[in-house]
């Protein structure tokens, strides 16, 4: 036997139903839009620098055989009302900075201000919290995600924070990138190079081994890192539950080192016993991790 179900909605029902549509359309306000840019620097030299701050979002960057930077960022606001939407698009904002031989891009906020900063000693760009500007809550969410096209040969320095992996790849200068909920991935190095994050793993490829100093950090994640045969370096590693791995045919222990650099309460030491050197020795290539492993691997 063959029983038919009708299922019937009242009139009321028919219309807390179109109410739950339309306030679900409310509260999935989105805007997404792209800003590009393009720049050249006023001074062309090889200290030419690109700096990139940026809070929630990735940054990718490929080097080009060109002379310009050229830069496309998707920006997405989420608010849950078209006033708070429109408050989002006024106020995150793509800012420049033009220093003749370095260009500073970044992303802007209500109390965040990209800034160059000394602390505890050192100089370097960063977001400086500005909490004299009131009421710095923001009521939507936001998005910047960057892709970047540069010249080879030009120093390149990215930050983010949230919500995406920093990627740099064909860039021949030297290459600093900074993350913290997020990987690292930089391909094609040929020069110094340092990589920080917090949580994500830090991977490299290198298409010239490096003969400067370089330096590479991850609290949860795993650092993997490719040369070229015939790397010629001093290694020191460094992790609290992590373990060293290489293909290198041979690694030879190096002497305790002991390293003092300034700091707001007087001189700070390191004790650095895990040294060594690999082939002949070189320029010193620092992996530090807490919870993950060091891979280090030549092709």
């Amino acid at each position: 036997m063959k029983t038919n179900i009708i299922y019937t909605i009242s009139k009321n029902h028919l219309c807390i139903i179109l109410m739950l549509i339309v306030v679900l359309k409310i509260n999935a306000q989105t805007y997404t839009d792209k800003l590009v840019k393009e720049f050249s620097f006023a001074k062309a030299s090889t200290q030419n620098t690109l700096i990139v701050g940026n809070i929630n979002g990735a940054i990718r960057v490929v080097g080009y055989d060109g002379t310009k930077i050229l830069i496309e960022v998707e920006r997405t606001i989420k608010a849950k009302t078209n006033e708070r939407l429109e408050l989002g698009k006024k106020e995150i904002q793509l800012t420049t900075q033009d220093l003749l031989d370095t260009l500073i891009v970044s992303a802007s906020e209500r109390c965040n201000k990209f800034q160059f900063i000394k602390d505890e000693g050192r100089k370097r760009w960063t977001y400086n919290w500005d909490t004299k500007k009131g009421d710095c809550t923001i009521p939507y969410s936001y998005s910047m995600n960057f892709t970047i096209k540069v010249p080879f040969g030009i120093n390149v320095a990215v930050s983010t924070i949230n919500e995406g992996d920093v990627l740099i790849e064909k860039v021949t200068g030297l290459v600093k990138a900074n993350n913290i909920n997020g990987h690292i991935k930089l391909t094609s190095l040929k020069r110094a190079t340092e990589a920080h994050t917090i949580n994500g793993n830090v991977d490299l490829e290198y298409e010239g081994n490096p003969i400067e100093a370089s330096k590479f950090y991850t609290l949860n994640g795993d650092i993997n890192a490719w040369f070229q045969k015939g790397l010629a370096a001093n290694l020191s590693f460094k992790s609290f539950q992590g373990e060293l791995f290489t293909n290198f045919d041979e690694l030879e222990s190096l002497p305790t080192v002991i390293e003092k650099e300034p700091h707001k309460d007087g001189v700070k030491y390191k004790v650095n016993n895990s040294r060594f050197k690999v082939s002949k020795g070189g320029s010193n290539l620092d992996f530090e991790t807490f919870n993950g492993n060091v891979i280090l691997k030549e092709r």
